[in-house]
C-alpha cells in the first residue's frame, strides 16, 4: 500500500510524456510540440528545449517523506539534464487534523538539524501547521518540506524529478527495509536562512458582479520568475486572451465549457488543458460554481 496517489496532468519529462488528444497534433507528445511547433505553442518563451513547468495533482493518506529540491545551480551538478524546482501547492481538501511542513523554525542552522536528525528528533526543527482547502503554498528550491496526511493538492513545479529525501519518519519499504535517504544532498540544497514558511496572502486583480450570475474574482497567488499563478472564481464567463503566452487551466472544482476558435471543450473537476500562446480568445463559462487555476510564464 503506497502513502499517496500522484497524477502527472502535463508534463514534457523525458519519458514521461503527455500527449495531444484531439485535433491536427492528435497523438504528439509535449516535446513534439516544443521542438516543432515552439514559437505557436510557448510564444514568447520560444526557443527552449523542454516545456518548463509540470502540473500534478497529488492525495496523501500518510504524511510524505521530509525532502528539499536543488535551485537551478544545484541541479546541473547532480544531473546536467534536470532543473532546479521551485514549487506551489493549493490545497483542495485537507481533512481537519491535516499539516503541512514547510521551512524551517527560525533557531535551526546545520549543526541543530544534524543533531535533531541523528536522534530522530527532526520534527521539532520543522515549521507545521493546519491547513484548509483554497490555501496556497509557495516552496522555492532549497526549502525544506514534507506534505502531511488527508491532503489532496494541485502542484505546479518546474520541471524537474531531483528530489532528495531527508528523513521518512522511520518508515520501511514494501521490502522491509528502510526507503532510501539523500542526506548529504539535501543538507548541501537546504537554504537556512529561508525560514518559517506560512500559506500566501492572495492579491484581488479582478472583482465584479453581472445582472444574472453571482460574481467573478481573479485572485494572484504566487508571481514568482518561473511561474504566475491565478485562481479564477465564481459562476460568471471569463475570458483569456495572450498571444505572448501559454496558460494552463485546471479545473479544482465545478464544471464548465471552454469555447475557443469555434471549438467547445466541457471542463470537469480533475481536468488541466494547455492553451497555446497562439490561442485565439477563449472564454470559459461556468455551470454554476466553479473555480479553476490559471498558470503562465511570466
Amino acid at each position: 500500500m503506497t502513502n499517496y496517489s500522484e497524477s502527472w496532468e502535463i508534463s514534457d519529462h523525458g519519458a514521461d510524456q503527455s500527449v495531444v488528444i484531439n485535433g491536427p497534433y492528435q497523438g504528439w507528445t509535449l516535446a513534439r510540440l516544443v521542438a516543432e511547433e515552439g514559437k505557436a505553442l510557448l510564444g514568447k518563451q520560444d526557443g527552449v528545449s523542454q516545456f518548463p513547468l509540470l502540473f500534478k495533482f497529488l492525495d496523501t493518506t500518510d504524511r510524505l517523506s521530509v525532502q528539499v529540491h536543488p535551485n537551478d545551480v544545484q541541479a546541473q551538478q547532480f544531473n546536467a539534464k534536470e532543473n532546479g524546482k521551485t514549487e506551489v501547492g493549493v490545497i483542495i481538501h485537507a481533512e481537519p487534523d491535516s499539516q503541512l511542513y514547510v521551512g524551517l523554525k527560525s533557531n535551526v542552522d546545520r549543526t541543530l538539524l544534524e543533531k535533531c536528525l541523528a536522534e530522530g528528533t527532526i520534527e521539532q526543527c520543522l515549521h507545521g501547521f493546519p491547513v484548509v482547502g483554497g490555501e496556497c503554498v509557495f516552496i522555492p528550491a532549497g526549502t525544506v518540506h514534507a506534505i502531511g496526511k488527508g491532503i489532496l493538492l494541485a502542484e505546479v513545479q518546474q520541471s524537474s524529478d531531483l528530489t532528495f529525501r531527508l528523513y521518512d519518519w522511520g518508515r520501511v519499504g514494501t521490502d522491509g527495509k528502510p526507503r532510501q535517504l539523500h542526506i548529504e544532498q539535501a543538507l548541501s540544497c537546504i537554504n537556512f536562512d529561508c525560514g518559517p514558511v506560512d500559506p500566501v496572502a492572495s492579491d484581488v486583480v479582478w472583482q465584479g458582479n453581472t445582472t444574472l450570475r453571482t460574481g467573478y474574482t481573479a485572485e494572484e497567488l504566487v508571481r514568482s520568475q518561473y511561474f504566475t499563478l491565478r485562481r479564477h472564481s465564481g459562476d460568471s464567463t471569463f475570458v483569456f486572451c495572450d498571444r505572448e503566452r501559454f496558460h494552463v487551466l485546471m479545473m479544482l472544482d465545478g464544471q464548465a465549457s471552454l469555447h475557443c476558435d469555434g471549438e467547445v471543450i466541457e471542463l470537469q473537476q480533475g481536468h488541466s488543458i494547455l492553451l497555446p500562446a497562439d490561442a485565439p480568445q477563449a472564454q470559459v463559462v461556468p455551470d454554476g460554481m466553479v473555480w479553476i487555476l490559471e498558470i503562465f510564464v511570466p
